[in-house]
């Protein structure tokens, strides 16, 4: 699976895009009979507002997408939709490194690696997953203390996101848009709060409850209190949390390139290992 096709992922983007980006969003469903068997989620040509007021025009397209295994030729006919949906733009895709056949036909199709998303400050991602039957109690330091986003407010929950991720395109209107998600839980969006008052770390888990998986997406930390061991407690709490909800089993997607050690780091420490990893590939404006 892509690292950016999962449960958690599909979820926070859906959510928190609406707001600014939905006209920019096609999709398209394949059905075999009543069931879905491929779908794709081609993202258009459109700008990004930043908290400190600068905007970002994304001038190329991006594909979101899969294909169940049992329907695998259904890839050149999502392939095929989406060099219709984007016909001129430079297209970009992220199938899962391990999915041979699709990375053939993707190929056949003009796509090539993406040099630059591969370097060592490459944008792929890596999907790293853990079950949660056995994890270690979360230690704070003195005076940090657990909160939810139903006990700290919508205001809190969305300047802890935009402090750790500055700068950001999250407003209070992105954070209505991610309640209204199909598994956003409020109990299940924890934050860390400072001894003063701050916000200091916050994730949300997408509990699957049909697969009883969830996932973290997003996990950040303001830049002032890192390197203190919060963000680690907050995912051992958060673990334990989904677990009383039903979970067995846990994800979280980081960068995967060598210049992005430290998520994966993080991550490796609380229990998790490598799943999977993407293979960013592009097609240029002029590729026919």
């Amino acid at each position: 699976m892509s690292a950016d096709a999962t449960f958690g992922e599909l979820a926070w983007n859906w959510g928190k895009g609406q707001a600014g980006e939905r006209a920019s969003w096609v999709r398209r469903l394949w059905f075999s009979g009543g069931d879905l068997v491929a779908w794709g989620w081609a993202r258009l040509p459109h700008q990004l507002k930043r908290s400190d007021g600068s905007v970002r025009d994304v001038t190329g397209a991006y594909l979101s997408y899969q294909v169940h295994p049992g329907h695998a030729g259904l890839v050149d006919k999502v392939i095929d939709w989406y060099d219709r949906t984007a016909p001129g733009l430079e297209r970009t895709v992220i199938p899962t490194a391990a999915n041979e056949f699709a990375l053939e036909r993707w190929a056949a199709c003009g796509y090539e690696p993406d040099l630059t998303a591969l370097g060592d400050t490459g944008s792929w991602h890596q999907l790293n997953e853990r079950d949660v039957t056995d994890v270690e109690q979360p230690v704070l330091p003195d005076g940090f203390r657990f909160r939810t986003a139903d006990e700290a407010g919508p205001e809190a929950a969305v300047q802890a996101h935009v402090d750790a991720w500055a700068p950001s395109t999250y407003t209070a209107e992105a954070y209505q848009g991610v309640r209204q998600t199909a598994g956003y839980r409020g109990d299940l969006h924890i934050l860390v709060e400072a001894p003063e008052g701050t916000m200091a770390s916050s994730t949300i888990m997408w509990l699957d409850e049909a697969n009883k998986t969830a996932e973290f997406e997003p996990v950040g930390t303001h830049p002032d209190y890192r390197r203190r061991g919060l963000a680690r407690a907050m995912l051992l709490h958060g673990m334990h949390r989904v677990r009383a909800a039903g979970a067995t089993h846990m994800t979280v997607a980081c960068l995967g390139a060598p210049g992005y050690p430290q998520a994966r780091g993080l991550y490796y420490s609380v229990g998790f290992t490598e799943c999977s990893r993407d293979a960013p590939l592009i097609k240029t404006k002029t590729a026919r």
